[in-house]
């Protein structure tokens, strides 16, 4: 009967069937089996609304899609541009410092070679870099900003995580301070790579200071943003929902009222947009919470744990296998998805090895943020293919050593937990 049961799933997931959906059925499925009423689902998808770090969901969605559609990322990469385009490697130093900037506030590393990409690509090769590390950049880049606050997968993973009641307890402030030093690890690395790959300096690549003069004038409504945002919640001066909030208001007003970039007529499209998007992660973050708690009730994480740990009784290998696990699902599963899916499954049994939950959602998400651009599947892949108009197995080939470079990186964050854990513990 369970195969049956799980063959009919299989053929309503290929069939297209909405991810929250397969979610939903799993857990009334399970708790049926169990014999409790099906309104259990309807109750856990309701108590989203008693969680007040969901707020920052919408706010910080509907901020990330104003930005995109401003001419904001324009104004992002001139400002980077004229900061540190003199240095050697500074162009691909911007490209790594805007992109990770917008995919933070954005939370979509997707919108980030859309937005950012016509403009980094042209850029880094009339700089003198070859058109494959150009897209090799442009594409790894992209994914590069999940761990900084304020991440919507940072959010979304404090938030599953805190229904598992992990032992010591997950917060989304620890989660933001946790990935600032993993995150900027990445993105040494990859900027001394492309320091190593910069191509000759000429007479022209000198500080212009009147550039950085205009560029920090035309960008004068978005230097404040990240210095607001970013400072009260690093300060603790302000909680990730007033922090999503502020963002909100301030994006609003600079895109619609002061630079009137949108017009009003395209406001309602935009605002439908995010709040699809919102919808979708509401609805699977419901659904996951009723699988969560079928889960707990059937013991499901432990007997899991202990088939595990029956078979791996090193952590380290564990950890190993982890890094492999995860990488290969944040190559087949957008990551919002993954997340909510994973975290009920996976987070007991690594604290069952002694892993601390705030620093596994730190190496969690790293995985993932890498898998986004692991061939063959990876999402980011498909996107710069086809936004550069190039064939997927150029891109791959392309993106291979950021792959790798970023790939240590990981391994860095996994097996060494002070780097997680120093600004939180």
């Amino acid at each position: 009967m369970t195969a049956l049961i799980a063959l009919g799933i299989l053929l309503l997931a290929l069939a297209g069937t909405p991810f929250f959906a397969l979610i939903a059925i799993v857990a009334l499925l399970g708790f049926f089996a169990q014999g409790y009423e099906a309104a259990i689902v309807a109750v856990e998808i309701n108590r989203l609304g008693e969680m007040p770090v969901l707020i920052a969901i919408p706010l910080f969605t509907l901020a990330g899609y104003l930005l995109s559609e401003s001419g904001a990322p324009q104004r992002l990469v001139r400002l980077t541009r004229a900061l540190f385009g003199w240095m050697p490697g500074g162009l691909a130093i911007v490209a790594v410092l805007a992109s990770a900037l917008f995919t933070a506030l954005t939370g979509a590393s997707g919108v980030t070679i859309v937005a950012l990409g016509a403009v980094l690509y042209p850029a880094l090769v009339t700089g003198g870099y070859s058109p494959r590390f150009a897209l090799g950049l442009v594409t790894a880049s992209g994914s590069m900003g999940l761990l900084f606050a304020p991440s919507l997968p940072l959010i979304i993973y404090g938030v599953v995580a805190q229904q598992l009641n992990t032992t010591p307890p997950v917060s989304v402030e620890d989660l933001f301070y946790a990935g600032l030093l993993p995150g900027i690890l990445m993105l040494i690395v990859v900027s001394l790579y492309a320091l190593k790959h910069a191509p000759k300096r000429s007479a022209d690549d000198a500080t212009n200071f009147a550039e950085i003069r205009d560029a920090l004038i035309d960008a004068r409504y978005e230097i404040p943003l990240p210095l607001l945002v970013l400072g009260g919640i690093y300060s603790g001066q302000i909680a990730p929902s007033e922090a999503a909030a502020l963002t909100a208001v301030y994006v609003f007003a600079m895109t619609m009222v002061v630079r009137r970039e949108i017009s009003w007529s395209k406001l309602p499209t935009i605002m439908r947009e995010a709040m699809m998007l919102v919808g979708a992660i509401l609805l699977i973050l419901g659904c996951a919470f009723a699988l969560t708690n079928y889960l707990i009730d059937a013991d499901v994480p432990s007997k899991l744990f202990a088939w595990v740990q029956e078979h791996v009784q090193s952590k380290w290998i564990f950890l190993l296998v982890l890094n492999a696990f995860l990488l290969v699902f944040g190559m087949l599963l957008e990551g919002y998805p993954a997340i909510v899916v994973l975290t009920p499954l996976v987070l007991p049994i690594a604290s069952g090895y002694g892993i601390d939950p705030v620093h596994f959602g730190i190496l969690f998400l790293a995985n993932l943020q890498v898998g986004l651009f692991l061939a063959p599947l990876g999402m980011n892949l498909f996107i710069a293919s086809y936004r550069f108009r190039t064939p997927v197995l150029e891109v791959i080939r392309a993106s291979w050593p950021f792959f790798m470079l970023l790939f240590a990186c990981v391994l860095i964050i996994t097996y060494w937990p002070w780097l997680s854990l120093t600004l939180v513990r």
